[in-house]
């Protein structure tokens, strides 16, 4: 999805959904992942929940984006309607920490999920001016797309992937996700950021 050019994080780049753990979130028993399931909704309207075994539809959708707008929280809208967020679609493949240097720092994680069926992305109005499905690769040498140094090493990181199942498949087989922390180093050429 593309910030908008007075964003304060990324201005005017192409960046995964994604935000910060809210007291909300603390109520699930995983509140990494419920802080991604909740910026997913909030920001482009995808829905990662169940009803028993099957997935919430766009009518859910509407329903939740209805509650949350007359101020019922997240969570509570979701339980209102019968529906449990799908935690294990969310497969972690990637962490990253911002350099020490930074005055604005993040842990995000950065995880891969299906689409739901019968779902389609609502983006947030002034927070999304734009989005698009792309290939890591098209993503990677499309000069319309403006990506942050973590975006775009997430994705070089699984452009080689031959498909989506490869990938899910590859995450899944990580005993654990390495942390990256890159380091913010001056050179002869100026300052860089190395992994």
């Amino acid at each position: 999805m593309k910030r908008p050019g007075g964003a304060d994080f990324a201005p005017d780049a192409y960046v995964f959904p994604g935000g910060s753990v809210h007291d909300d979130d603390r109520t699930f028993e995983d509140e990494i992942r419920a802080a991604a399931v909740r910026e997913l909704f909030e920001e482009v309207g995808i829905l990662l929940a169940r009803r028993g075994r099957s997935f919430a539809r766009e009518a859910d959708c509407e329903k939740v984006r209805g509650l949350t707008q007359r101020g019922t929280p997240f969570g509570a809208a979701v339980r209102e309607l019968g529906l449990t967020p799908a935690f294990d679609r969310l497969v972690m493949f990637a962490r990253w920490v911002t350099p020490a240097q930074l005055r604005r720092r993040f842990d995000a994680r950065f995880f891969l999920a299906r689409l739901p069926a019968g779902q389609t992305v609502h983006p947030q109005e002034g927070e999304v001016v734009d989005w698009l499905w792309s290939a890591p690769r098209h993503a990677l040498h499309n000069s319309d797309v403006t990506l942050v140094y973590a975006t775009q090493a997430v994705l070089e990181s699984v452009a080689d992937a031959r498909d989506v199942n490869e990938l899910f498949a590859r995450a899944r087989r990580m005993k654990e996700v390495p942390v990256v922390e890159p380091r913010i180093v001056e050179t002869p050429s100026g300052w860089q950021v190395v992994r």
